[in-house]
């Protein structure tokens, strides 16, 4: 059941959506994603999202947990938080070529 519901979040993903998955996962690694458009998708995905102490977040994704942080002075991440994200999204199975499977 769980598996349908991603492959539902899936079709459903909008162009945004899957030009920032591409975004996060593309070498080298960008500076300039914002916050708000990572929350956003992961919302989408389904995940659940806790505020813990400082700008630290709990997010829950298809039975991975990870800690994520929120930028500090800014809305952009840093480098170094793109890649603490592509890996959290790898090990919650969310990864570019997954949503190029489903194109035509």
């Amino acid at each position: 059941m769980r598996a349908r519901r991603r492959q539902d979040k899936i079709a459903d993903m909008s162009h945004k959506h899957d030009n920032l998955i591409r975004a996060i996962f593309h070498d080298p690694i960008s500076g300039n994603l914002q916050w708000r458009e990572i929350e956003s998708l992961l919302r989408h995905l389904g995940a659940s999202i806790e505020s813990l102490s400082g700008t630290r977040i709990r997010v829950k994704l298809n039975g991975a947990e990870g800690i994520l942080h929120r930028p500090h002075g800014g809305n952009s991440l840093g480098r170094q938080d793109v890649q603490h994200l592509r890996e959290y999204l790898a090990h919650a199975r969310i990864t570019p070529s997954l949503y190029e499977n489903r194109k035509p």
